[in-house]
């Protein structure tokens, strides 16, 4: 992203030990120079968050249940029992007299701190709340629910909701309209697909195999008859949930499992491999995989890829068509924000769908679901995905969260979400000691997600404490700092400040820290 050549006026941030004031100040203006140059900063209206903070301000940081009196422009009152009184200007617009009580976590000097908004990294977990969604919801229940009743099923669209919200999310990866289905859990969803996977391609190209497991080419092998698909190849980083998922998928279907290296899968398919479960961005470290690579690798060998897309749906481009993805599925709390829970959707590519043997065949996804028929009979195209009756209330929350995609292209998220990660690892490398922090996230834009992991031996108290001065993140064990952009959302002066105060959590674990014992070295955190 280009900045422009002018420059605006902003607070000169409070200084990072040892870091020269000029450089905070020239990082600070950088940021908010890229902000206002930013297209998609109107974006961060569409949600409920505090007040974006301005380049350089840092969050006042409280201990201990008391009161504290801050006089600014904007006269804001907050009481606390340590009677601490700081004078400060802000630009802030909020007036009134507010009351704050409550025991704080962090530590650090008030003077000439300036309260302000957190700085909310943590969108790979769980996205921000769209501002229209809680009245949309309102009106759910309040009508739809309250006064239609049953007749909401038809009148208000519930029935369909499935495939229509489908059908929002299906530009977003990549996908032409009818492939997408949404309803049930990330987990239940894997299971259907990797199931079908492995059914697929025991079937073989023309989808009509032999009975039992085995079947393409139904070749037998020395010591007798065993089935040429009967391999199941796993992520061995992947989340513990798909790997638990494969497992049961692979008794079911008479396989077994094989994990390998994510970035060895395309080399390891064989003859044998049956389906691939593999992940688009890897949950801890950020790796973007080699999503065309591995499909074509899987086609190929005559196998069947599942691609999990939890991390990457709403943060770039996936391409599920114009890669040939047979499966895939993903969550849609993350980066399309629909809230906890919210329920995840599975990807079929159209010519698969007739041969898309669900192993959850349930009364949604009958041919004729109000027939009550002893016997199961699909129904066509995306709705094979189906199972039970759906969740309306999160899927309809879901449905209004996607608008705030309107106008949006993904295209234009990503190349923000490369822009804010680049400024991120820049002002970690300008504020942090050289060697006490350590990215594990690729730099090369071809294999970067939209997360930045920072390995650090005390990750779990730094994030604690990075918590309590208001910048979220999370962490995962044993050593792993996890940021994850949201472009939507997240400017470069969240940044910026994410970094700094980063940096003044490390350099009071350094001055806390005892003298290590020659030849000491400290082991990583648990948690």
């Amino acid at each position: 992203m280009s900045e422009p050549v002018t420059h605006h006026s902003k607070p000169v941030p409070a200084p990072v030990p040892g870091l020269p004031a000029d450089r905070a100040a020239g990082l600070a203006a950088r940021a908010a120079r890229l902000d206002a140059a930013d297209p998609l900063a109107k974006l961060r209206d569409r949600f409920v968050l505090e007040s974006a903070p301005a380049a350089g301000d840092t969050a006042a940081v409280r201990t201990g249940t008391g009161t504290e009196t801050n006089t600014n422009t904007n006269t804001e009152t907050n009481t606390n029992t340590n009677t601490e009184t700081n004078t400060n200007t802000n630009t802030g617009t909020d007036t009134g007299t507010g009351t704050d009580t409550g025991t704080g976590t962090g530590t650090g000097p008030g003077t000439g701190r300036t309260a302000v908004a957190p700085v909310y990294l943590d969108g790979n977990s769980l996205g921000a709340l769209p501002a229209h969604v809680p009245d949309v919801l309102a009106e759910v229940v309040g009508h739809q629910w309250g006064r239609l009743r049953i007749r909401s099923w038809e009148e208000s669209g519930w029935w369909s909701a499935p495939e229509r919200i489908g059908d929002r999310i299906a530009p977003l990866v990549g996908a032409a309209p009818g492939q997408v289905v949404v309803g049930d859990s990330t987990s239940v969803n894997v299971f259907k697909a990797v199931v079908a996977a492995v059914r697929i391609a025991q079937q073989g190209p023309s989808g009509a195999g032999p009975a039992g497991p085995g079947g393409i080419g139904a070749e037998s092998f020395p010591g007798g008859s065993v089935p040429l698909r009967d391999e199941i190849l796993v992520d061995a980083a992947t989340f513990p949930t798909d790997g638990y998922i494969a497992e049961s998928a692979a008794r079911m279907t008479g396989c077994r499992i094989r994990a390998v290296p994510p970035g060895g899968m395309a080399a390891a398919f064989g003859p044998r491999t049956a389906a691939a479960l593999a992940n688009h961005v890897d949950y801890r470290t950020g790796r973007l995989h080699d999503l065309p690579g591995v499909t074509a690798a899987a086609h190929a060998a005559g196998a069947v890829v599942v691609w999990d897309l939890c991390h990457s749906a709403g943060a770039l481009p996936v391409g599920l068509d114009e890669h040939g993805v047979d499966l895939a599925v993903g969550c849609t709390y993350k980066y399309l924000n629909g809230g906890p829970g919210s329920p995840a959707f599975l990807y079929v590519r159209r010519d698969l769908q007739p041969r898309f043997d669900s192993p959850l065949p349930g009364w949604n996804s009958h041919a004729d679901p109000f027939g009550m028929a002893p016997s199961y009979t699909a129904a066509d195209g995306a709705a094979r995905g189906r199972v039970g009756t759906p969740d309306i209330l999160s899927l309809l929350a879901l449905e209004a969260a996607l608008d705030v995609w309107d106008g949006v292209s993904v295209e234009d998220v990503r190349a923000k979400s490369l822009a804010l990660t680049d400024f991120f690892l820049e002002c970690v490398a300008a504020y942090v000691p050289e060697g006490r922090v350590e990215s594990v996230t690729p730099a090369a834009y071809a294999e970067r997600g939209s997360q930045i992991a920072l390995r650090c031996p005390d990750a779990g108290e730094v994030m604690r404490e990075l918590v309590a001065r208001g910048v979220v993140g999370d962490f995962r064990r044993p050593d792993v700092l996890r940021f994850g952009f949201t472009p939507l959302y997240v400017g470069f002066a969240d940044t910026e400040r994410a970094a700094r105060v980063l940096a003044d959590v490390l350099a009071e674990h350094e001055r806390r820290a005892p003298a290590a014992e020659p030849g000491a070295s400290a082991g990583p955190a648990g948690d």
